[in-house]
């Protein structure tokens, strides 16, 4: 049962007071494109929308954002822009300085590392930061950055988009552990240590063979990797176990004395891939305090048709492989005997295989929330959360781009959750986790 809105009103930090304005003119509400809801639901879903706080845990910002045809202040082509959260009344995000080479970028791109690899990616580290702090630069009233829950209330409370800045894979980094102060002094709240390979700090859920990776090389953490814990802790930034592998999940739960989270991930349990999380992968991180960010990547989100298997099937024997066994290997060219090909073979056959996928049915707000139905079912109301990994794969029919949040909640309604449950989902249990890991911290991030 949907629980009153009197109870929506009383003391709860997850609704806020007051926003721009209604999104809604009499009985017409602006939806974008997306599933049919009942129009009792979908102003229901309208109303709350206005008054929760909604946070989405990963958003990627291209490198040419801030381009024509790109603009943060413009309705752009890319799936988040401010005009898009604001019609979305999405109240914040986590923008990512995400960093690493290109591995498929044309059939000439190298796959392999090279010395170039590491000062380039720290370019791009760069590169990125500059853009998601450009936006609360350039934009002041309607967008700045939230480094701390209660400046995230706040601004939402005042009309603008809370960016909370995140970091995605530690390799750019090297070995050096003081880059994490570095990085929290300019404001990073969401550290995760992986991406595709593994690296010096943590094992990747997705080695690469023509890295010369083998899987669990490290066995979960480096040295590094366990002293970035301890670190990340005490400065009061929030881990992120998404992309590691199994036992480096395991590792940092277990030493953490905070909570973690998951900014984007979906569960094994419905897609058995090593990229998603297992139900002993979900119990260790809802034991720290902390939330799974369930995300809307399609193909993490339900298996690949038969005909899909069969393209597939028959693309890799074209080029002298075996049949598929698992899923892991249709997602990710991974196969030991790719990392001995020319690069123009490899990028001529990677270039297929996403041929092929992007065809592929793609997942809808029903499979996401499905997904979201599972992962509360395993850890509880109070341990979930919402991400889309929007500009880097994410999104689905019906939440296609920042916009559409609204069909979410919608969705969340039509399933029978109360708007108390919802408002968690959508932003209270990651405020929750991130004042805890704050309350823990032992050294005061600038700024």
């Amino acid at each position: 049962m949907l629980r009153s809105r009197k109870l929506l009103l009383t003391g709860v930090a997850l609704f806020v007071p007051a926003l721009a304005a209604s999104v809604f003119f009499g009985q017409k509400y602006l939806f974008e494109e997306g599933p049919a809801y009942p129009p009792k639901v979908m102003k229901h879903a309208a109303e709350l929308q206005e008054r929760m706080l909604s946070f989405d845990s990963h958003i990627n910002v291209p490198i040419d954002y801030g381009t024509p045809g790109s603009e943060a202040d413009k309705d752009s082509g890319t799936q988040f822009d401010l005009p898009k959260a604001a019609r979305g009344r999405l109240s914040g995000a986590a923008l990512t300085v995400f960093a690493w080479p290109e591995l498929w970028n044309g059939p000439n791109a190298p796959h392999r590392p090279t010395p170039a690899f590491l000062p380039e990616a720290q370019k791009e580290q760069e590169a990125r930061y500059r853009i998601i702090t450009g936006i609360a630069r350039d934009f002041p009233n309607q967008a700045a950055i939230a480094y701390t829950p209660e400046d995230f209330k706040r601004l939402a409370g005042e009309g603008k988009f809370a960016i909370v800045i995140s970091m995605l894979n530690a390799y750019p980094l090297g070995n050096d552990i003081s880059r994490l102060d570095h990085w929290a002094a300019r404001g990073m709240r969401i550290f995760g240590f992986s991406y595709v390979a593994n690296n010096d700090w943590a094992d990747s859920s997705r080695p690469m063979p023509f890295y010369n990776d083998t899987p669990d090389a490290l066995g979960g953490l480096s040295d590094t990797g366990r002293q970035a814990v301890r670190r990340l802790n005490e400065l009061g930034v929030v881990i992120d176990v998404s992309q590691m592998s199994r036992k480096a999940v395991e590792e940092v739960t277990r030493l953490t004395r905070a909570p973690v989270i998951a900014s984007h991930s979906a569960v094994r349990g419905l897609v058995d891939i090593d990229r998603n999380l297992s139900d002993q992968e979900l119990k260790a991180i809802k034991d720290t305090g902390g939330v799974v960010q369930v995300v809307a990547f399609p193909t993490y989100l339900k298996p690949l048709t038969q005909k899909t298997r069969e393209r597939l099937n028959a693309l890799r024997a074209e080029h002298g492989l075996q049949p598929l066994e698992n899923l892991n290997q249709a997602l990710m060219p991974a196969d030991p005997v790719i990392a001995i090909w020319p690069e123009r073979k490899f990028g001529e056959y990677a270039g297929a295989l996403y041929g092929i996928l992007e065809e592929e049915p793609k997942a809808t707000l029903q499979d996401y929330v499905d997904a979201i139905d599972y992962t509360v079912k395993k850890v509880g109301i109070d341990h979930v959360g919402i991400s889309s990994d929007f500009n880097d794969g994410g999104g689905v029919i019906g939440w296609e781009n920042a916009a559409e949040a609204r069909n979410v909640t919608a969705e969340l309604i039509t399933r029978g959750y109360s708007d108390q449950d919802i408002a968690k989902l959508w932003g209270g249990n990651f405020l929750r986790a991130w004042g805890e890991v704050q309350r823990l911290a032992t050294v005061a991030a600038a700024p």
